[in-house]
C-alpha cells in the first residue's frame, strides 16, 4: 500500500490512554436496543484518509469522524452485511530521512455484500485491532438466532402483521375473489379454500407435511384432487410440485413453478399423477367448454447441467410425456457462478474506483493518470476485466428469459412451467420477474411487497443461506433453536433427493461449503434495469430499491430471516421482530409523495398492461446507485435531469401547499365579505325604513302642529323629544308649559297618535279653572260635529276643523268629515 495522508498526521508510535469506556459511552446515533461492545480510538479509514473512532455494536460496525463526531457512511456497515474480514500488515518503506527499520501498518479489511471493501488502520503496539477483530468474530456469527439484533430490538413501532393473511389476500386477487379478506380465524379453521372456474386454493400443505419449503396454501388446478397432488409430490425434488404463481385475468393462461422431476439417469422415470397435474395447467375455457392450450416447460439451467443432475436422480421432462408441451433451456448458471461473478465485479470497482480500499485513486495508480494520458492498453484491460466479471451477462440472461416467459403468456396465451434444480433460486428469479412484467399491480409499492412475499418468502427461497446468516435447524421446535448453516446449494447432493411427503430431511451443516450467493441482489438489479427502460411504469424509484436491498442485507428486520415460511413460523419471527415493509412505509409517510422513494415519472396510464421489452433493449448496464456508490460516490448519484426534476417537484409541492393555503384564505375572506355584505344590506334596509319612518313621523308632527295651531296654540318641539304648548286663546294668562315624553298617555284631555304610527305625541292641556268655558273650547265644540254622546272629543280620529277652513259652517256634512284623514288634505299646507 502506498498511502500517506492521515497516517503521517497521527503519531502512530505514541500510545495514548483510552479516554472513554463502553459502559460510560452514550451515543445519540445508536438505534433502539443497540449497544456498544468494543471501540477503538485513533482509527483511520484508509479509503478516504479520515481518522475517527470505530465501534462494534450488536448491530453494526460504526465509524465516527474524529473532528465532527458524525457518522461516516463508508465506514459504517451492518454486521450482517459483512461477507468477510481479515487482518493485514503492510510494511512502510523507509525514507531517506528515516534510516530506522521499516515500520508496519496494522490494518483490518472488511468486505461487504453491498459492493464495498473498506480498510481500517490501527495504532501499533495497541490491542485495539485484536479487540475489534474478536468482537466481529463473535457478533457476525452468532450461536443462537435470538442473538441477532432483529430479535434484540423486537417489533418496536414497526410491528408485523401475519404474512399468511397477506399471502391469502394475494391469492384471492389472482382468482378474482378480491372482495374476500383473509383473517386469523379463516386460517385456523381452514376456510380459505376458495376457487374460480379453473383454479382453487388447497390446504393440503397447511401443516407443511407435504413440502416443508412451500407455503401453507397453494393454488392448483380445480380438476386435481388433493390425493393426486400428494401422489405427484413424490416425483418432484424436495416435493415441490407444480403450482400456480400467476394467472392471466382474461385468457386464463398461468405461470407455474416447481422443482425438477426425478426422472433418473436413464430419463425414463414417469409419474401419472405429475403428468396429469402438469396437463391441467393447460386447461382453458372456450365457449363454456374446457380445451387445452400449449405448455412451455422452461428449465432455467443449461442443458448439460440438467443432464448431469440425472445422474443423481434428477433431470428434466420429456416433451413426449407431457401433452402439447415444449421444453426450453435458458442456460442460467448456478449460485456459485453468481457469487464469483459479483466478487470479480466488486474487485474491479475497488481497483478502478475513485476511492479504493488502499487509499489511492485509480487516476494515480501505476504512477500516472491512466485515462488522462491515453494509456489505451490499461484502459482496454480494465474494460475487459469488467466484461470478464460476467455479472452483466448473467443479468442479461435473467432479463431475457423473463421477457420470453412473459411474451409467451401474453402474446400466445400459453401456460409456462418454470423450474431449475430445487426451484427456489433461478426459478424464483424468473417467475417473479415475469410477474413484474405481466402485472402492473406488482409495479406499485403494495404489489411489489405482495410479489416478494409470495414468490420469494412464501415459496422458500433460502434467504439465511444465500445472505450468509445462520438459520434454524430442523427438529422438534423447542425454543431456543440452535443455529446451523444449512446446505442449500442449488444442486442435488450425493444423497437421494426423493423425499417422502411428511418426512423431515435437514441438510447437513457444512461450514466448508459456502452457500452464500447474491441471487436476490441480482434480481433487484434486474428490476432496476427494467425501471431504467420503463421509467413511467413504476411507482417506486431506484432509491427505494437501494434502501430495500440494504434493509434485506442488514437483517435488521425479521421478514427475510430463516429459509422458509415454516422456519419463520417456528421462530415466531413476525411477532418477535420488526417489519421491513412498515419501516419503509414510515419513511415515505414523513414526506409524502415528495419522498425519494416515489418515482417522479410514474404514470400508470402509459403502461397499464404487460411490459414486453424487445431483445435489443435488454442490454444491462452497471446499476450506479448501488454498484458505484462506494467506489465512485459522485458518479453514483442520480442523473442531473432526475435531480432537477425532483427539485422542481419539491418546489411544485411547496407551491401547491401555498396555493391551498391561499385558496383557503380567499374562501374565508369571501365568506366574511358575504357576511359583511349581508349585514350592510340589512343596515341599508333598516336605514331606509328608518328614513321612511322619520319622514312619516315628520309629516305627522307637521300635521299635529298645524292642528294644534289651528286651535290657537303654538307648539315647540325640543331636540330631547319634549314639546311645549302655549295657549294663545287667553293672552292674559301666563303660558302653560308641559313637558311630557312622547310615549306617555294621560287620561285627562289626552291626545293619542294613530295606532299605525310609530311616533306619537301626547299633549295635555292644563288650564285654570276659570278657563274651562274659554272661547277655545267653545270654538272646538262649535266646529266639531263628531263629538261623542257624552261630549268627549274624538281627536285625532275626529275630523276637527281649523279656523278659516272650507268646512266652517258645514255642520251637516258629516260624511265628508268621516272620509277625511290627517294624512290627506284635511289640513292645508302652509
Amino acid at each position: 500500500m502506498e498511502g500517506a495522508g492521515s497516517w503521517d498526521a497521527l503519531e502512530w508510535t505514541k500510545i495514548e490512554p483510552v479516554t472513554g469506556s463502553v459502559s460510560q459511552l452514550n451515543l445519540d446515533c445508536l438505534l433502539e436496543a443497540e449497544r456498544v461492545i468494543v471501540e477503538g480510538y485513533g482509527v483511520v479509514l484508509v479509503n478516504i484518509d479520515e481518522a475517527g473512532t470505530l465501534f462494534v455494536t450488536n448491530f453494526r460496525l460504526l465509524f465516527l469522524s474524529e473532528g465532527t463526531r458524525n457518522i461516516v457512511p463508508l465506514g459504517t456497515i451492518p454486521l450482517a452485511t459483512i461477507e468477510k474480514f481479515n487482518k493485514m500488515v503492510v510494511k512502510i518503506q523507509s525514507t531517506p530521512r528515516n534510516t530506522d527499520k521499516a515500520s508496519s501498518r496494522r490494518l483490518l479489511q472488511v468486505t461487504g455484500k453491498d459492493m464495498r471493501i473498506i480498510v481500517f488502520g490501527f495504532r501499533p503496539r495497541t490491542k485495539q485491532r485484536h479487540a475489534i477483530f474478536d468482537a466481529l468474530v463473535r457478533c457476525t456469527k452468532p450461536e443462537r438466532i435470538w442473538d441477532l439484533y432483529a430479535f434484540t430490538c423486537g417489533p418496536s413501532k414497526f410491528s408485523n402483521t401475519n404474512p399468511k393473511m397477506r399471502l391469502l389476500n394475494e391469492y384471492f386477487r389472482l382468482l378474482g375473489r378480491g372482495f374476500h379478506h383473509a383473517s386469523t380465524s379463516m386460517i385456523e379453521d381452514k376456510s380459505f379454500t376458495f376457487s374460480n372456474d379453473l383454479w382453487r386454493i388447497t390446504d393440503i400443505n397447511s401443516n407443511y407435511t407435504m413440502c416443508q419449503t412451500y407455503p401453507f396454501a397453494l393454488v392448483i388446478p380445480k380438476s386435481i384432487s388433493d390425493e393426486e397432488v400428494f401422489q405427484a409430490s413424490t416425483f418432484r425434488a424436495r416435493c415441490r410440485i407444480p403450482v400456480v404463481s400467476w394467472c392471466h385475468p382474461e385468457t386464463g393462461a398461468v405461470l407455474a413453478r416447481s422443482s425438477q422431476p426425478l426422472v433418473g439417469i436413464m430419463m425414463n422415470m414417469r409419474s401419472n399423477a405429475d403428468e396429469k397435474l402438469v396437463a391441467a395447467l393447460c386447461t382453458q375455457l372456450v365457449g363454456g367448454r374446457q380445451s387445452k392450450r400449449k405448455l412451455y416447460i422452461a428449465d432455467a439451467r443449461p442443458r448439460k447441467n440438467a443432464l448431469a443432475n440425472g445422474a443423481m436422480g434428477g433431470g428434466s421432462e420429456s416433451s413426449s410425456n407431457y401433452f402439447q408441451s415444449e421444453i426450453v433451456f435458458f442456460g442460467i448458471d448456478n449460485i456459485h457462478a453468481m457469487r464469483e461473478s459479483l466478487t470479480r465485479l466488486r474487485d474491479y470497482l475497488d481497483t478502478h474506483g475513485a476511492a479504493s480500499s488502499d487509499g489511492m485513486s485509480s487516476f494515480l495508480r501505476h504512477g500516472g493518470w491512466t485515462w488522462g494520458r491515453g494509456n489505451l492498453s490499461s484502459m482496454s484491460a480494465s474494460v475487459s476485466t469488467l466484461g470478464d466479471s460476467g455479472w452483466l451477462i448473467h443479468v442479461q440472461s435473467v432479463l431475457a428469459a423473463s421477457a420470453w416467459i412473459a411474451a409467451r403468456i401474453d402474446i400466445e396465451s400459453a401456460s409456462v412451467l418454470v423450474h431449475c434444480s430445487d426451484g427456489w433460486d433461478r426459478t424464483t428469479q424468473l417467475v417473479s420477474l415475469a410477474n413484474l412484467l405481466l402485472d402492473p399491480y406488482y409495479r406499485t409499492f403494495a404489489g411489489f411487497q405482495a410479489l416478494v412475499e409470495k414468490d420469494w418468502l412464501a415459496f422458500g427461497h433460502p434467504f439465511s443461506d444465500r445472505v450468509g446468516m445462520p438459520t434454524v435447524s430442523g427438529g422438534t421446535g423447542n425454543m431456543p433453536f440452535e443455529l446451523t448453516r444449512q446446505a442449500s446449494t442449488g444442486s442435488l447432493s450425493s444423497s437421494p433427493v426423493r423425499q417422502t411427503p411428511g418426512s423431515s430431511q435437514t441438510p447437513s451443516s457444512s461450514h466448508a461449503q459456502n452457500n452464500y450467493s447474491p441471487i436476490f441482489l441480482q434480481w433487484v438489479d434486474c428490476v432496476s434495469q427494467i425501471l431504467r427502460m420503463y421509467p413511467f411504469a413504476f411507482e417506486f424509484s431506484v432509491d427505494f430499491l437501494v434502501d430495500f436491498l440494504d434493509c434485506v442485507l442488514s437483517c435488521r428486520f425479521g421478514n427475510f430471516l430463516c429459509n422458509s415460511e415454516k422456519e419463520r413460523e417456528l421462530c415466531g419471527v413476525s411477532e418477535a421482530s420488526g417489519c421491513l415493509w412498515m419501516y419503509l412505509a414510515d419513511m415515505r409517510s414523513s414526506q409524502g409523495r415528495s419522498h425519494a422513494h416515489y418515482n417522479l415519472f410514474y404514470d400508470p396510464s402509459k403502461h397499464n398492461g404487460p411490459l414486453k421489452p424487445p431483445a435489443a433493449a435488454l442490454a444491462p448496464t452497471l446499476w450506479p446507485q448501488f454498484h458505484l456508490r462506494w467506489a465512485c460516490p459522485s458518479e453514483s448519484q442520480a442523473g442531473e435531469l432526475e435531480v432537477q426534476c425532483r427539485n422542481m417537484a419539491l418546489k411544485f409541492s411547496e407551491l401547491q401547499k401555498a396555493k391551498e393555503v391561499a385558496e383557503k384564505k380567499v374562501k374565508e375572506i369571501s365568506v366574511a365579505l358575504d357576511s359583511v355584505t349581508a349585514e350592510l344590506r340589512n343596515e341599508k334596509q333598516a336605514s331606509r325604513l328608518a328614513m321612511n319612518l322619520a319622514k312619516r313621523a315628520g309629516k305627522e308632527n307637521a300635521a299635529i302642529k298645524r292642528a294644534i295651531q289651528s286651535l290657537g296654540c303654538k307648539v315647540h318641539f325640543a331636540s330631547s323629544g319634549d314639546c311645549t304648548v302655549n295657549v294663545e286663546s287667553n293672552p292674559t294668562d301666563t303660558s302653560q308649559k308641559f313637558m311630557q315624553p312622547p310615549s306617555r298617555r294621560e287620561s285627562d284631555g289626552a291626545v293619542e297618535g294613530d295606532e299605525k304610527s310609530d311616533l306619537s305625541v301626547s299633549i295635555t292641556f292644563v288650564e285654570d279653572d276659570g278657563a274651562s268655558n274659554s272661547s277655545l273650547g267653545r270654538v272646538c265644540e262649535t266646529l266639531c260635529p263628531l263629538q261623542t254622546r257624552d261630549g268627549g272629543c274624538r281627536w285625532p280620529d275626529g275630523g276637527c276643523a281649523q279656523l278659516g277652513s272650507q268646512f266652517v259652517g258645514l255642520k251637516a256634512n258629516f260624511d265628508a268629515f268621516d272620509q277625511l284623514s290627517i294624512y290627506d288634505s284635511y289640513f292645508r299646507s302652509d
